[in-house]
C-alpha cells in the first residue's frame, strides 16, 4: 500500500469514527428526548386521573365515597388529619410547651377514634382501606382533645370555641395499581360535603 493509500484509509477510518460518534450522540439524545416525553405524558395522565373522593361529615361519622374515575379500578386510601396550619416553625417560648408537645396536638376540631379502623392512639390517621368505584366507607370521628396546658373548664371552653366552625382538614393518600400515589388535600366543613382537589388546584365543594 502506498503512502497515499494509507492516508486515504486513515482519513476514511477517521470519518467513519466521527460518523459513528455522531450517531451514538444522536441516539442518546433521541432516547433522552423520548424518556422526557414519556415522563411528561405519565405526569399528565397522573394529573388527569386524580381520584375524585367525596367526603361527608355527619355527627361523629366521616363518610368517604369513591366517585371516580372508574378506569382507575380499586383504590387503597389512607386518610390523615392535618393541622389548621404548620406549627413546626413556631417559636418555642421558655416555660411553654415544647416542640414535641406541640406536635402531639391535633390542631383542629376532630380526630379519628383511636383504635377504630386501625386508627393510631392520637387519632391522626387510620389503617389503609380498599374502595371500589361507587363504594363508600365510614370512619368514626371524635372531638380532638385540648392540649394539656389548656387546663380546666375554661381551657376546654376556649379550645372548643376556637374550632367550633373550623373544617376537618385532611390528606388522602390514594394508591391504584399501575399509578404513582396521589396525596390529595381536602377540607370538610361541619355541614355539607367536599371532594378532593382536582388538577387546577381548587377544592370542589
Amino acid at each position: 500500500m502506498t503512502t497515499t493509500d494509507t492516508a486515504i484509509a486513515a482519513t476514511a477510518a477517521g470519518i467513519s469514527a466521527i460518523a459513528g460518534g455522531l450517531a451514538w450522540h444522536a441516539s442518546r439524545k433521541a432516547n433522552a428526548t423520548a424518556a422526557a416525553v414519556a415522563r411528561i405524558e405519565e405526569d399528565r395522565w397522573h394529573t388527569e386521573l386524580v381520584p375524585n373522593i367525596q367526603l361527608t361529615r355527619n355527627g361523629d361519622t366521616l363518610e368517604l365515597t369513591y366517585v371516580g374515575p372508574p378506569t382507575l379500578g380499586p383504590l387503597r386510601i389512607r386518610p390523615e388529619i392535618r393541622d389548621d396550619r404548620d406549627r413546626s416553625v413556631d417559636r418555642v417560648l421558655a416555660g411553654g410547651p415544647t416542640r414535641e408537645e406541640l406536635a402531639e396536638v391535633i390542631w383542629g376540631p376532630c380526630r379519628f377514634r383511636p383504635g377504630n379502623e386501625g386508627a393510631d392512639e392520637r387519632g391522626r390517621t387510620t389503617a389503609p382501606f380498599r374502595l371500589e368505584p361507587g363504594d363508600s366507607h365510614k370512619l368514626a370521628i371524635d372531638p380532638s382533645p385540648r392540649p394539656s396546658w389548656m387546663e380546666g373548664v375554661d381551657g376546654e371552653r376556649r379550645w372548643r370555641r376556637d374550632y367550633q366552625s373550623a373544617p376537618i382538614r385532611l390528606w388522602l393518600i390514594c394508591e391504584a395499581d399501575g399509578h404513582k400515589p396521589w396525596r390529595l388535600p381536602v377540607d370538610v366543613h361541619r355541614f355539607g360535603a367536599a371532594t378532593t382537589t382536582p388538577a387546577d388546584g381548587t377544592t370542589r365543594r
